[in-house]
């Protein structure tokens, strides 16, 4: 029994819930349709100006060309009767060169009436078209609202999702939506958007749209305002006061001790706050901060400054630990190097050592092979360039002719 009622509960909150969103809608619309029925009438007054002006252009023509003709009559006829048949074919000619310049620029200017005419009608239809269809989206957007509270919240979800959208966060990675979190019943809570902070806080939007008192005031005549004020300011506070309970914050576990609940109409809000002065307030002291799309904006793209200051020190930091680290393999290879050059250094005065053993001294290895080729060892090879013997005939070695037995000794 007491699943049932809370069910209800839930039920006739998201019944409300779309309902004011409906509203919302429903005022967006109407503020459009004022809009634009407001440019409609500023077009057809300008229209009937235009058309009043050119009527009465094309009348002062038309009175100016009778005027001209009859003069043109008039002196014409004087001429032709003071000149009679003497009126040659050359006068005429001349006449015509004067008249015809004036009969063109009458033809132009008439042909242009007509023109501007025709297209000012074009404008004038699509214009009554285009009110005609907004007109009907109106009404249709009005009646959904009414009558349908889900209408209502998906509108002001779907606003609330363009301005995230907008506000350059991104989705999964800085803000979240539809976030569900066990109450302390082990009820099922679900916030509308959870926005993630770089110290790994969040900040808790709830959606509420309430439109169907805010309707009605907007719609009202005076004697109704004062009414359906009072009832959207009630609708207001109640949607305060049951967020406020909900505590999404701390489910959320956000560090901060408010939910932000977001009114998608500008003027909605700032009705009720005209009419409430400490609706701000009120709404603090329940764990809630009002907010409207200008507000809310201003608060994520402060957000999204945030998380950017963030990516740069993130990134000076792993900047100066790959610095770090390739300073000390630099400073390892260096040391590395002084001990190669050390060891080279050793080898090379082995070298010297092993050479000096080879090349110099009395009886030295080099010399004696020397003197071997020179008694007759078979060989066509050389000894290298700078590793000839330095020293005079080994001890006990000595040159015997060719022609002379003997051997060494």
């Amino acid at each position: 029994m007491a699943e049932r009622d809370s069910r209800i509960r839930d039920l006739d909150q998201q019944v409300h819930k779309e309902r004011e969103r409906g509203m919302d809608l429903l005022e967006s619309e109407r503020s459009k349709s004022s809009d634009l029925y407001a440019e409609l009438s500023a077009l057809r007054a300008r229209m009937a100006e235009q058309t009043k002006q050119s009527e009465a252009n094309l009348a002062r023509f038309l009175e100016a060309r009778q005027q001209m003709t009859d003069e043109f009559k008039s002196i014409a006829g004087d001429v032709l009767k003071s000149h009679g048949e003497t009126f040659s074919k050359q006068n005429r000619e001349q006449v015509d060169v004067l008249l015809k310049p004036l009969q063109e620029k009458i033809g132009e200017f008439h042909t242009g009436l007509i023109k501007d005419r025709a297209t000012m009608g074009e404008q004038i239809r699509a214009l009554l078209e285009s009110n005609v269809q907004i007109t009907t989206e109106a009404n249709n957007l009005t009646r959904a609202l009414k009558g349908n509270s889900q209408t209502q919240g998906a509108w002001g979800e779907m606003i609330l999702s363009t301005i995230l959208e907008q506000s350059g966060l991104r989705e999964g990675e800085q803000f979240v939506t539809q976030k569900s979190h066990a109450g302390e019943d082990g009820a099922r809570l679900r916030t509308d958007v959870e926005v993630l902070m770089p110290n790994d806080d969040r900040l808790v939007i709830d959606s509420k749209v309430s439109l169907t008192a805010f309707e009605a005031y907007t719609n009202s005549d005076e004697d109704g305002k004062a009414q359906y004020l009072q009832a959207h300011l009630v609708s207001v506070r109640g949607h305060i006061r049951t967020l406020g309970e909900k505590t999404y914050q701390r489910h959320a576990r956000s560090s901060l001790d408010y939910v932000m609940m977001f009114v998608p109409i500008e003027s909605a809000l700032a009705i009720a706050i005209q009419a409430d002065p400490k609706l701000f307030e009120y709404g603090m002291s329940q764990g809630v901060m009002l907010t409207t799309p200008t507000t809310l904006m201003t608060v994520l793209r402060t957000v999204r400054n945030i998380w950017d200051i963030e990516k740069r020190h993130r990134n000076a930091d792993e900047i100066a630990e790959r610095a770090g680290a390739l300073y000390e393999k630099v400073a390892g290879f260096l040391t590395t190097m002084d001990k190669v050059d050390g060891h080279l250094e050793k080898a090379r005065q082995s070298f010297t050592d092993a050479k000096g053993q080879l090349s110099t001294g009395r009886g030295n290895v080099l010399r004696q092979v020397e003197m071997l080729k020179e008694l007759g060892a078979k060989t066509n090879r050389a000894l290298p360039a700078g590793w000839e013997s330095g020293a005079d005939d080994a001890p006990g070695l000595r040159l015997v002719g060719r022609d002379e037995p003997g051997d060494l000794a």
